[in-house]
C-alpha cells in the first residue's frame, strides 16, 4: 500500500503547531491522540518508507524476517565491545511507518510495579506504577483467550488489569501448548508461583504471555495501523514519509533565555527542506536517532559539538549518556520425540510453510504463533549463590563511587539497581521458552523438535553511550552499549544458564528433552559458559536512557514534562526517556510515553 495522500509540497515551508520527528511506535501514538482535537494541526516526519500493508510485517510468525532488509531496518552497527572480545554487533532498528513495533517479536509484557515507581523514585513526578497502569490500559483492546485455546491449555486473566477500548488489538496467540506446559509445570515445580495474569504489576513468578495480534484476522496490531491507519483522513494531521529530521531550527537566542524552537530541517529527495512549529518540536525518533538529531541541533556535550564542528547552543551533559541495553541468547534442547510436538521448526519444511501462508487466509495455522511462556525470577530464587553475588554487585558500585568513574546521577541510579536487586520480590533474571530452535552454534536436525529457554539481562549495570560522530544526518552515530563493562553483567547470564540447566532435573521437562544441543555437554566450567555468551549474546532491541528523564544536576535531558533542559518548547516523546531500565520489553512501554505526552501537552486528565 503506498500512501498517496500527501507529498513534500504540503509540509515545505509549511507551519503547524507541532511537528512531531519520527513516525514510530510514541510518535504516530502522539500524533492521534493531539489530532483528536481538530483545531490542532500536526505534521510527522517519517524517514522510513510507509509500508503499511506490507505482508512481512502484518503475518504474524516471521520473527526477524525484515531483519537486515533496508526498507524495513535501520542495521545499526554498534562499536567494537572492548567487554566482549572486541565485537561489533548489529542493531536491529523498525524504519518506516510504526518504526519498532512493525519488525518486534510482538510479545505484550509489562514490568513489575517497583521498576515503574524507580522511575518516579529518580526525581520524576507522577511517572510511577498507578499512572503507567492507567495509560497503559487506555492503548489496548484486550481479547481473551478462544474457546480452542483454552480446550488445549487453561489460560487464566484478570480484565481488571486489561483494556477495553484502546488501539491496540491485544490477545492470547496461538501457541504450543505442550511446550508451554513442559515450561510451565517445570517452573513451578522448581518453587515458582504461577501468576494468574502477569499485567497488574507482579510478574514475579511464571506465566502466559499476550501478543499485540488482532484475532479478527490474526494480523499484527501496530502504530501504523492502529493509532495513524483510522485517523489518516483528519484534515489537521499530515504524515510524510522518506523525510529524514537533520536538525531542530531555533529562534535568534537572548542572553539568558531558554531557546525556542521554530521548526525542523529536514532532507527529502536528496534535498534538504524546512518545516515550521507554531508550538512545538518533538522529538520521536527513538533512543539511538533523538539524540543524535539533538547534537545536530546543537544540544548536547560541547566537545562532542566541538569534534563535529556543531555550534554548542545548550551544553547538555546527558544528551546520549546512561545508555542502558538488554542483551540476551539462548540454550536449546531437543525435545523427546515420544510426546507430539507441533514446535515452530516445522516453518524450515518449504511444503509446511507454504500450506501455514495458505492457512493465514483462512485465520488457521502456525502464522497465528507467538511467543508465551515467561517466566521473571528474584536473585534469591534463582541460586544459592544470591547473597554473594548481590554483595559483589554492589562492592562494584561502591568502587565506581571511590574512583570518582561515575557521573551525575549515576550514583542514585545505580544504588536504585542495587537495592531493587537485593529485594526477594523484585525480579530480575528473564526466562522465556521459545516453541524451536533459536540457537547459531550447531543446526537443528529435519523431523525433529526443540525448544530454545531464551534469556535477557533485564538490569545491566554497565552503562553505554550514543554520540553523533559527524554533523552530516545521514552518517550513523556511535553506538556504545558497553556490554559487560561491569562483569556483574555477565556473571548474571553465567547464573541464567545455570539456573536454565537446573530445569531439566525437575519434572516433566526433565524428562521431556533428549539433550542440550547448544551451548551443549562440552561447555561446563564458568569460563566455558562465559566463552558461550561472549560469541552468541545480542541485543534485545530495548535500548533505553539515552535522553534520560532525570533533573538536571543528575545529568537529565528532559524534564518530567519531556521538555529539553534549556527550551521552551521541544520536547523528547520515544523510550530514550526511561532512565533506569526495566524488567519487561518495552514495546507496550512505548505506547504508555505517547499516551502521556499527549495528556502532558493538551493538559488533558484522564482517569
Amino acid at each position: 500500500m503506498s500512501d498517496l495522500k500527501f507529498s513534500a509540497e504540503d509540509v515545505i515551508n509549511k507551519s503547524f503547531d507541532y511537528v512531531v520527528c519520527g513516525g514510530g511506535t510514541a510518535g504516530l501514538t502522539l500524533a492521534a491522540r493531539l489530532t483528536e482535537d481538530p483545531s490542532i494541526t500536526v505534521a510527522v516526519l517519517e524517514a522510513g518508507e510507509h509500508n503499511i500493508g506490507e505482508p512481512l510485517i502484518d503475518v504474524p510468525g516471521q520473527f526477524g524476517q525484515t531483519f537486515g532488509n533496508p526498507k524495513f531496518d535501520w542495521s545499526f552497527p554498534t562499536t567494537n565491545q572492548t567487554h566482549s572480545l572486541n565485537k561489533s554487533y548489529l542493531w536491529q532498528r523498525g524504519k518506516g511507518l510504526g518504526g519498532s513495533s512493525a519488525m518486534n517479536f510482538y510479545a505484550w509484557t509489562k514490568p513489575p510495579a517497583q521498576d515503574v515507581d524507580a522511575i518516579e523514585a529518580l526525581g520524576n513526578p507522577g511517572w510511577n506504577w498507578a499512572d503507567y497502569s492507567k495509560y497503559t490500559r487506555i492503548s489496548e483492546t484486550f481479547h481473551i483467550a478462544q474457546k480452542e485455546q483454552s480446550d488445549l491449555y487453561p489460560h487464566t486473566h484478570d480484565l481488571a488489569f486489561r483494556g477495553e477500548s484502546g488501539p491496540i488489538q491485544v490477545t492470547v496467540p496461538h501457541s504450543v501448548h505442550t511446550v508451554d506446559r513442559l515450561f510451565q509445570e517445570t517452573l513451578v515445580n522448581k518453587g515458582l508461583k504461577a501468576i494468574k495474569d502477569p499485567y497488574g504489576g507482579d510478574i514475579s513468578g511464571t506465566w502466559m504471555a499476550s501478543a499485540n495480534l488482532d484475532p479478527k484476522s490474526w494480523t499484527r496490531s501496530y502504530a501504523a495501523t492502529a493509532y495513524y491507519l483510522p485517523n489518516r483522513n483528519r484534515q489537521n494531521l499530515v504524515v510524510l514519509t522518506e523525510a529524514l529530521v537533520a536538525r531542530v531550527l531555533f529562534d535568534t537566542p537572548t542572553d539568558k533565555k531558554d531557546l525556542t524552537a521554530t521548526g525542523v530541517e529536514f532532507i527529502h529527495g536528496g534535498k534538504t527542506h524546512q518545516v515550521h512549529a507554531r508550538r512545538e518540536v518533538i522529538l520521536s525518533a527513538g533512543t539511538i536517532k533523538s539524540p543524535q538529531i539533538l547534537e545536530l541541533s546543537g544540544i548536547g556535550r560541547k566537545e562532542i559539538l566541538k569534534k563535529i564542528g556543531v555550534e554548542c547552543k545548550i551544553d547538555l551533559r546527558g544528551v546520549g549518556q546512561n545508555v542502558q541495553d538488554h542483551t540476551y541468547l539462548g540454550v536449546s534442547f531437543e525435545l523427546n520425540p515420544n510426546d507430539p510436538h507441533e514446535t515452530y521448526d516445522l516453518m524450515r519444511d518449504p511444503k509446511f510453510a507454504a500450506e501455514a501462508k495458505r492457512l493465514h487466509a483462512e485465520l488457521k495455522g502456525m502464522h497465528r504463533i507467538g511467543i508465551t511462556s515467561f517466566a521473571y525470577i528474584p536473585f534469591q530464587s534463582a541460586t544459592s549463590e544470591a547473597s554473594t553475588l548481590i554483595k559483589r554487585a554492589a562492592e562494584s558500585v561502591e568502587a565506581l563511587k571511590k574512583g570518582g568513574k561515575l557521573e551525575p546521577g549515576q550514583a542514585d541510579i545505580l544504588d536504585k539497581q542495587i537495592e531493587n536487586l537485593a529485594d526477594p520480590t523484585v525480579p530480575d533474571l528473564e526466562i522465556i521458552a521459545f516453541p524451536g530452535y533459536f540457537t547459531t552454534v550447531t543446526a537443528p536436525e529435519p523431523g525433529k523438535s526443540y525448544v530454545t529457554i531464551l534469556f535477557v539481562l533485564n538490569h545491566p549495570l554497565s552503562r553505554g553511550t550514543i554520540h553523533a560522530i559527524s554533523n552530516d544526518p545521514l552518517a550513523h552515530p556511535a553506538i556504545d552499549p558497553a556490554y559487560f563493562e561491569n562483569d556483574n553483567d555477565l556473571e548474571n547470564l553465567v547464573q541464567h544458564i545455570k539456573y536454565i540447566r537446573s530445569m531439566t532435573e525437575t519434572e516433566p521437562l526433565k524428562s521431556g528433552i533428549v539433550r542440550e544441543m547448544d551451548p551443549g555437554p562440552n561447555c561446563k566450567t564458568d569460563e566455558e559458559i562465559r566463552k558461550y555468551i561472549y560469541d552468541c549474546h545480542g541485543t534485545c532491541w530495548h535500548t533505553i536512557g539515552s535522553t534520560s528523564m532525570l533533573p538536571l544536576d543528575k545529568q537529565g535531558v528532559v524534564s518530567p514534562e519531556l521538555k529539553v533542559y534549556g527550551t521552551t518548547n521541544l520536547r523528547v516523546v520515544d523510550i530514550g526517556i526511561i532512565p533506569i531500565h526495566l524488567a519487561t520489553h518495552t514495546h507496550a512501554t512505548a505506547y504508555v510515553i505517547g499516551e502521556k505526552a499527549a495528556d502532558l501537552i493538551s493538559g488533558r486528565v484522564r482517569t
